[in-house]
């Protein structure tokens, strides 16, 4: 079965998940200063928050890996700085 996990402890609540994905799948719990995967049923594995997770805190399973489309260079720009 499909699943999409986030790791706590590697989050770093930089919101960049929520910002690239194209379904909305993801939320900010403002209490813990983390994202939430709340939609999974949205999600259409297109790969794009793992991919620019910087802290690869986002895990998916049991998907069919196919290229990432979703991309977007201002996304992009904004996590050179946790490089």
């Amino acid at each position: 079965m499909f699943a999409m996990f986030i790791d706590e402890k590697a989050c770093r609540g930089c919101q960049l998940c929520l910002d690239v994905c194209p379904t909305k799948c993801f939320v900010f719990n403002e209490e813990t200063k983390k994202s939430v995967v709340a939609r999974l049923g949205n999600c259409i594995a297109c790969m794009s928050c793992d991919y620019l997770c910087p802290s690869g805190a986002i895990s998916h399973q049991d998907h069919h890996v196919v290229k990432n489309f979703y991309r977007n260079i201002h996304f992009s720009q904004r996590m050179e700085k946790f490089l």
